[in-house]
């Protein structure tokens, strides 16, 4: 028999194609999502959709009675690090209020398996790529509000039996075109934003400080594409048939300056891609580069989309096609 794993959020970006690459690999799957982010037009044909909110207990209760789940996958969760500065009340309720509902009605119904999208945000900047034993400091609302939840599941782990795997993405990018892509409303990540400049959507792109610790003097980040995060998630699922928790970093291991990400896409796209200096945004982290050694030793695990340019190539092909997003 199938096996039927509950994706809360899975008309995101990420979930949507984790969605896929599920059902590719022969698992029964059901979207649950209340669209505010997500599209449904995103969601592969063959997956149910049940259009609800993570924050409405009754309703998962009802859902979870009618159909037996051997697993979750946990999006479902807001991700504007600037926006969590700002608002930082929805961030809480949403990713820490909503992500606890789920667990404890989960527990509540038997299913004690549930795959955690976390970030990179949870960790202190460093100089150096990070390992999940290195200090946790975030840096941002947005970032804590996964460090809770991380802790949350920790503990029902060490009380109720709960097996749960954090994974902690660096920089989710790419796309799988021509169904999928990046387009979130607002927009806040780095190359849908220098995209939609080659597209003509907008007149520049905004560098947020050039004053960091850096080489040059702008924010690093590890970028990971969106099909190399799905084969982490399909691969931890089957890790907890044997393990009780574990906690991952997802990324390639290189990083990549704002400078340099808008440079490689001016290369992809033959564009020349204006960016001016605005001040820094508050809860942005210096560097933030994964070493994911564990993840390949336990998950036997690889990134098979390692490449910067290939990246921003995927996702510019689907731009082309998708100029108005979904």
């Amino acid at each position: 028999m199938k096996k039927r794993i509950f994706v809360a959020g899975g008309a995101g970006y990420i979930g949507s194609v984790v969605t896929n690459e599920l059902l590719k690999s022969n698992y029964q799957v059901t979207v649950y999502d209340n669209l505010s982010k997500g599209h449904k037009s995103s969601i592969p044909k063959n997956a149910k959709f049940i259009k609800g909110d993570i924050l409405d207990r009754r309703k998962l209760e009802r859902t979870f009675k009618e159909t037996r789940y051997d697993a979750i996958i946990l999006f479902a969760g807001r991700i504007e690090v600037g926006v969590s500065m700002e608002d930082p009340g929805v961030f809480y309720l949403n990713n820490v209020v909503g992500s606890f509902t789920l667990v404890e009605t989960a527990i509540a119904n038997g299913i004690k398996k549930i795959v955690f999208s976390s970030s990179a945000g949870v960790y202190a900047s460093k100089d150096t790529p990070l390992v999940e034993t290195d200090l946790i400091g975030p840096a941002s609302v947005y970032g804590h509000t996964k460090r809770i939840t991380e802790e949350v599941l920790s503990w029902y782990n060490k009380t109720l039996g709960l097996r749960y795997a954090a994974l902690r993405y660096f920089n989710a990018a790419g796309a799988t075109p021509p169904d999928r892509g990046e387009a979130h409303q607002p927009e806040t990540h780095l190359i849908p934003l220098v995209l939609q400049v080659a597209l003509g959507q907008r007149k520049n792109i905004k560098i947020f400080g050039n004053d960091y610790p850096t080489p040059d003097g702008t924010c690093v980040r590890d970028y990971i594409h969106v099909l190399d995060l799905a084969s982490a998630h399909i691969l931890a699922l089957k890790a907890l048939d044997k393990q009780d928790n574990l906690v991952c970093n997802l990324g390639n291991g290189e990083g990549y300056s704002v400078k340099e990400v808008i440079e490689t896409a001016r290369e992809v796209c033959k564009h020349e891609i204006k960016a001016i200096v605005a001040p820094r945004r508050p809860g942005d982290n210096a560097i933030l580069v994964a070493n994911a050694s564990k993840a390949k030793k336990i998950l036997g695990w690889k990134p098979n989309v390692p490449d910067l340019k290939d990246i921003i190539s995927s996702a510019w092909e689907w731009h082309k096609s998708h100029p108005k997003g979904y």
